[in-house]
């Protein structure tokens, strides 16, 4: 591994639990990913790539193989040791947008900042609100948003904290064509304006053509 690799996967595995016995999700992948770099895991439905993010961001821990966040282990970090690293430093865009249904897209997006202490969540929220083409919709609750703006305001609130990293599963995957394109288009323009780096996994190659390097996933294994 590179001193300056933010990401940094060792002979990772992942096996889990079920009522026909242990299944293998993920086996004996190494991946490392730089600063600045946006990577692309492709493979078909069922191959391990959602897998592969959840234990990348250390929202699950791995069977076997070590997982390094910005240089830091975390195989003996507990859920909010692993929580705390990434406050800030890494954030996640997920296919079903995962906002908050009672707080308006503003809140939504100053959340995360004021958990990470920082002061003026409101007016950063409204600022990403305009970058990501919504700030005319501050107020807006996410019933009231259609798909591609929920997912504009997912976009906004990951990138609202500035983080090395992101990892996005799947971003435009409740989307139609048209509004996928569009919000592919400004994710890579937010994230070229932020020098921030990108995981993503997708089943769309023309997305993932828009990324520095590709990988492929197959069985729970990588290849390039």
């Amino acid at each position: 591994m590179t001193e300056a690799a933010l990401l940094q996967l060792d002979h990772v595995a992942l096996t889990l639990p079920s009522t026909a016995g242990p299944v293998e999700i993920l086996r004996d992948v190494t991946l490392s990913v730089g600063p600045g770099e946006k990577l692309a895991i492709l493979g078909p439905s069922g191959s391990g790539k959602s897998s592969l993010i959840s234990v990348a961001a250390g929202l699950e821990r791995p069977t076997a193989g070590s997982v390094r966040l910005f240089g830091q282990d975390i195989g003996p970090m507990d859920e909010d040791g692993r929580a705390r690293l990434r406050r800030g430093r890494a954030a996640l865009v997920f296919q079903a947008f995962h906002l908050l249904p009672n707080m308006t897209a503003e809140e939504n997006v100053a959340a995360p900042l004021e958990i990470a202490g920082l002061r003026g969540a409101a007016a950063t929220a409204r600022d990403w609100l305009d970058k990501v083409g919504l700030g005319h919709r501050p107020t807006h609750y996410p019933h009231q948003l259609s798909g591609g703006e929920q997912q504009r305001v997912a976009l906004a609130r990951a990138l609202a904290v500035r983080p090395q990293l992101l990892f996005a599963d799947e971003p435009t995957g409740n989307l139609d064509d048209a509004t996928a394109a569009e919000v592919v288009a400004l994710m890579f323009d937010l994230l070229a304006d932020s020098g921030a780096a990108l995981v993503m996994v997708t089943h769309d190659a023309q997305l993932a053509a828009r990324a520095d390097r590709r990988v492929q996933m197959q069985g729970g294994r990588l290849s390039a």
